[in-house]
């Protein structure tokens, strides 16, 4: 099997340039304009791949201008005279663009690492008789991106939200801290192990399955829905996301992120081109409440706060800070409704929910 380096959408869309794919010599200009004046080249329609004139240079098609030809028959750019007039070598009008080419092998694009933030270790040593010999952390989080619309996504959203797929209820083991954690770790292991086959050859659908297996293994089924799990991997996949994108993505649509706030992650000659959403995401959606609505009860977190969209600050709360959150000031209103929401019915899907998957991790 071949290895598939981005999505064949964005094949598509860049014919091959800005590195991501063989480049040939017709495959190595890029041009970016920031149209919405929004200080960035990050969103659709603000990036393509420059054009080829049959004089042998380049012309960006944002912003193509036909030139038009004067009383000695001199063809001019209406945008002023700084502008070349030429024409395309796939044929056209002569034209004219404002907007430069930037050639990208000798201006690669530079985009930052993906960070994986493990979060803190859900169990630590302990001495003799159990006690903790590290820091005890209540509601931790990890810190995690998801990509908006732009380049390297094929301008497609990878922070959409896609609905709940993890459930959050109460009651069963699955209210449990310990089971929670086991989750969070759990959908890390699938995206990237569906992340991981998609690479290596994989269909997207086969790349889901494989991804909802890891997910599933030794984990209670009821506490995230399979066959939704399925389709978001499938759809995702196809969209050019990659493991954390899809991370994100299945946190926060249910309900189990705070979003600190978005960044560029991707630039060309101080252009940006991508930018990225930071996320401070936890074990369940009452420590995200409960860190969003404590924190500001709380002097240690007055100046750093969330931290920066790039770097969020996700730890949790010590004993003492945990003690001293005022919880009649807090509205758990949403974590209510939710619970109140579980009906009778409800409990009945989970079950059968929690029964066909473990027939299917047997069967496999």
């Amino acid at each position: 099997m071949t290895r598939r380096p981005i999505s064949l959408a964005l094949a598509a869309l860049l014919c091959g340039t800005v590195g991501l794919l063989p480049a040939t010599a017709k495959a190595q200009q890029l041009c970016a304009a920031d149209l919405n004046g929004n200080g960035d080249a990050a969103d659709e329609g603000e990036t393509a791949s420059c054009q080829l004139t049959t004089a042998g240079g380049w012309m960006c098609p944002i912003g193509e201008t036909p030139c038009v030809a004067d009383a000695s028959g001199v063809e001019q750019c209406p945008l002023g005279s700084q502008y070349a007039c030429v024409t395309p070598a796939a044929g056209g009008k002569v034209s004219c663009s404002p907007n430069p080419c930037i050639d990208t092998g000798a201006n690669p694009i530079q985009t930052d690492p993906v960070v994986d933030d493990p979060g803190v270790e859900a169990d630590g040593s302990v001495d003799a008789e159990g006690h903790c010999l590290g820091t005890i952390e209540i509601f931790a989080g990890r810190s995690a991106r998801c990509r908006p619309a732009g380049l390297l996504t094929t301008f497609q959203n990878c922070c959409k939200d896609r609905g709940k797929i993890i459930k959050d209820g109460m009651g069963g083991s699955i209210s449990s801290i310990s089971t929670k954690i086991a989750v969070a770790k759990g959908v890390l292991t699938g995206m990237k192990a569906a992340y991981a086959a998609f690479q290596v050859g994989a269909t997207a659908s086969q790349a889901a399955s494989a991804g909802a297996n890891a997910i599933i293994v030794g984990l209670d089924p009821t506490s995230i829905a399979i066959s939704l799990a399925i389709n978001f991997m499938i759809e995702i996949l196809l969209q050019g996301c990659d493991s954390q994108d899809m991370e994100v993505g299945m946190l926060k649509g249910s309900g189990m992120c705070h979003e600190v706030g978005s960044y560029c992650t991707s630039k060309i000659l101080g252009i940006c081109l991508q930018k990225s959403v930071g996320h401070c995401c936890f074990n369940t959606r009452l420590g995200r409440i409960i860190q969003e609505q404590g924190r500001p009860q709380l002097q240690s977190f007055n100046v750093v706060g969330w931290g920066t969209p790039k770097q969020p600050y996700c730890r949790g709360l010590t004993p003492e800070e945990f003690q001293a959150l005022d919880f009649s000031k807090m509205d758990l209103s949403e974590y209510y409704e939710d619970i109140e929401a579980r009906a009778q019915s409800q409990i009945q899907i989970d079950m059968k929910d929690k029964i066909d998957a473990y027939q299917q991790t047997i069967r496999q």
